[in-house]
């Protein structure tokens, strides 16, 4: 989605391409085939979901046809990862190279060992207290807590008389691997009645997927699975620039 003589841009495939992605079901088989796709089309000419469907039917509604919807279908089903995690804005990564990616983005820290070097902040802190839990050691117990957003943001302190960027935390936190968008679900009041529109529901993906499989890459030093990623893309899209590729990835840690 892009800006063209001041109005956002919707591209896409026509009807009736041949290579139109048609369904949330297709969709998820292209992203374990490519790896990790970012929503909305970028500085990467084809590295989106945007120019593979239809741009006819964006926030229509329709679960069938909505790609907008299809992202909360997805979402749900945790076939795959779904959170803000290029130049923190939306997208995909197969649970294949899940695992590089928070390797990567998290330098090699857990969470809880990135707090004590001072590599996260009080407010991302507050966040993930909220969402997990410790044992009598105090190591981390990680547990398929089901808050909605709107709650999570005032559990952690955020909100008026409170801490502020809750959005921008969050943000960071999927950035970093710390969180991802594990659902979409409508409040309800107090007769249990749904209503408004459906909001995220935030996990660590250690309680979606488990502890060994996020881990699995620790073994490599991050800027090797920054590498991966990087002749990834290359592979491809042969013609990108490695500066464009850099700024949806992110920067490579130091060796």
């Amino acid at each position: 989605m892009l800006v063209e003589n001041g109005e956002w841009i919707i591209h896409g495939l026509a009807w009736d391409d041949p290579y139109r992605i048609r369904s949330p079901r297709e969709l998820v088989d292209w992203i374990n085939e490519v790896g990790f796709l970012p929503l909305f089309s970028n500085g990467i000419e084809g590295f989106s979901v945007e120019e593979h469907v239809s741009p006819d039917y964006w926030w229509t509604g329709s679960r069938e046809q909505d790609p907008w919807e299809w992202r909360e279908i997805i979402a749900s089903g945790r076939e795959v990862a779904y959170g803000k995690f290029f130049d923190k804005k939306a997208g995909f990564i197969s649970l294949e190279w899940l695992p590089y990616f928070a390797n990567f983005r998290r330098d090699g820290y857990d969470f809880d060992s990135a707090w004590e070097d001072s590599k996260v902040t009080r407010r991302e802190k507050l966040i993930m207290d909220v969402l997990t839990d410790t044992d009598s050691d105090g190591d981390i117990i990680w547990t398929d807590k089901q808050i909605l957003t709107t709650d999570l943001k005032k559990l952690a302190g955020f909100g008026k008389g409170g801490e502020k960027n809750f959005s921008g935390t969050t943000t960071e936190l999927m950035m970093k691997l710390y969180l991802v968008t594990a659902d979409f679900r409508r409040r309800r009041n107090k007769k249990g009645e749904e209503y408004g529109m459906p909001v995220s529901l935030l996990l660590p993906p250690e309680a979606v997927w488990g502890y060994d499989r996020i881990a699995s890459a620790y073994g490599e030093a991050p800027c090797d699975s920054w590498e991966r990623i990087f002749g990834r893309v290359r592979e491809l899209y042969p013609d990108a620039d490695e500066s464009e590729i850099s700024r949806l990835i992110g920067k490579k840690p130091a060796d």
